[in-house]
């Protein structure tokens, strides 16, 4: 699990806000919300926190199934969270939602909105730069903080405003795009080493 280091907690904490994006989903769950679909904020939040703790403990494992190591996927992942970042940045859409299951709390909201590929690719991507015990108290508190804004999104809409929610959007979309480019750099060189060693 390593030790508590506050630094490496408010790191793995940032990142894991931007991914997850909770603030900015705010106009989807609306959406939702003024369809009939409800959406339950306990039940969204507490399947989202054990999807991504599992993955986040069986993942290193799967990995090591199709024999993967983590800095390999860590570059894998830079180029995830890349493109999520053009997403918030330029407003378009890359990642799309096709799949067959229509009720609102567990698609769109907990998969892929909260639990997403880019959540699970970015929390093993956090593993090969940070102590295991930061990332899983970052993702903790990350989660508190959802359900807190499943809670009160009406209120937070009105409070930030749709200029408001999008400006936060695309400061989290180039903090996202910072975060790419240092993971993809420093797990590269790894990789370079790696590949020099075996030479």
């Amino acid at each position: 699990m390593g030790t508590f280091n506050f630094q490496e907690f408010l790191s793995a904490f940032i990142v894991l806000f931007a991914v997850i994006d909770i603030i900015g989903s705010i106009p989807i769950i609306l959406d939702l919300k003024q369809k009939g679909r409800s959406v339950n904020a306990v039940k969204a939040t507490g399947i989202a926190f054990a999807l991504l703790l599992g993955f986040f403990y069986v993942g290193d494992g799967m990995l090591r199934l199709f024999q993967v190591d983590i800095a390999s996927f860590a570059v894998a992942g830079a180029f995830v969270i890349f493109l999520m970042s053009l997403e918030m940045i330029l407003d378009v859409e890359i990642f799309k939602n096709t799949g067959p299951i229509k009720e609102a709390t567990l698609v769109p909201l907990v998969f892929p909105l909260l639990a997403g590929a880019g959540a699970f690719t970015t929390l093993l991507s956090l593993r090969a730069e940070y102590a295991s015990l930061n990332i899983v108290l970052a993702l903790i508190v990350n989660m508190v903080w959802v359900y807190i804004v499943l809670r009160l999104t009406d209120r937070i809409e009105r409070l930030l405003g749709k200029g408001g929610i999008y400006v936060i959007r695309k400061f989290f979309g180039i903090i996202l795009l910072a975060i790419s480019a240092r993971l993809f750099t420093a797990n590269l060189t790894s990789l370079i080493e790696q590949f020099q060693a075996m030479k």
